[in-house]
């Protein structure tokens, strides 16, 4: 069962969570209503407005998966999201590559993970998650965020979302030993993949090219696989491909 230390304010709940990590169990959650550096995925910063969503990090030691499949976390974390975001607010959530949450085309969760290697094995990964919740607002100059009180108009309890998430993270995280639940976990993470509806979309490689794909598939390290539009296959990994999103590089 997650352990939950609330910290008035911090840069970044990862990083507090990583000083401490020797020290503290498994399933602990690191959660605070004032993180004023929050970091994501290759540097990208969180805007998060005091006091108004869920900014923490949950750390999972010696999690049933090798170094080499730890992209199955990443599919825990994201889809436990998923579900607790569709309980509260209803459909339209999907998991946009490798982990961020979306409703409709818009940014409603950030995700990064951070992990600790023993040989081929993970000693401890921190899960460090913000969520839009009740933030009307945002003054950044990110292109497409959204919080669930936009889509549903009426605020929301946090301390009862976290206990959602983290429960959920902790349950999926828990069955990964099971090589059939692992199995399902990929399925249910690949049906709730952003645009994977077998229809071409328009993407960005790093080079700045542009090109109409589908997703053909994601494999454990969590290398993506799209079919280009003459029917060629290209790998990608994290930050070599970006989704083009009404015009918009994503």
């Amino acid at each position: 069962m997650p352990h939950y230390i609330k910290v008035s304010q911090t840069a970044s709940t990862n990083t507090y969570l990583s000083r401490l990590a020797a020290t503290l169990p498994g399933g602990t959650v690191i959660y605070t209503p004032s993180q004023t550096a929050g970091r994501g995925q290759k540097g990208n910063s969180w805007e998060s407005e005091d006091g108004k969503n869920l900014t923490f990090s949950m750390l999972l030691k010696r999690p049933p998966v090798k170094a080499r499949d730890q992209f199955y976390l990443s599919e825990a974390a994201a889809l436990a999201v998923v579900e607790a975001l569709s309980a509260e607010a209803g459909d339209g959530f999907s998991v946009k590559w490798p982990n961020d949450v979306y409703w409709r085309d818009k940014k409603v969760c950030g995700m990064l993970i951070e992990s600790s290697l023993d040989g081929s094995n993970i000693a401890h990964s921190i899960v460090g998650i913000g969520i839009n919740v009740n933030q009307e607002r945002f003054l950044s100059d990110a292109p497409n965020p959204v919080s669930l009180i936009n889509i549903t108009s009426r605020e929301h309890d946090l301390m009862a979302l976290l206990k959602k998430v983290c429960s959920r993270i902790e349950q999926l995280a828990d069955g990964l030993a099971d090589d059939n639940a692992r199995n399902d976990l990929h399925q249910r993470y690949m049906a709730a993949l952003y645009r994977n509806d077998g229809e071409l979309h328009p993407y960005e490689d790093a080079s700045g090219h542009r090109f109409n794909a589908n997703v053909a598939g994601i494999d454990p390290d969590g290398t993506l696989t799209l079919r280009h539009e003459d029917g060629t296959t290209h790998d990608y990994l994290f930050k070599e491909v970006k989704h083009i999103i009404n015009e918009i590089v994503l």
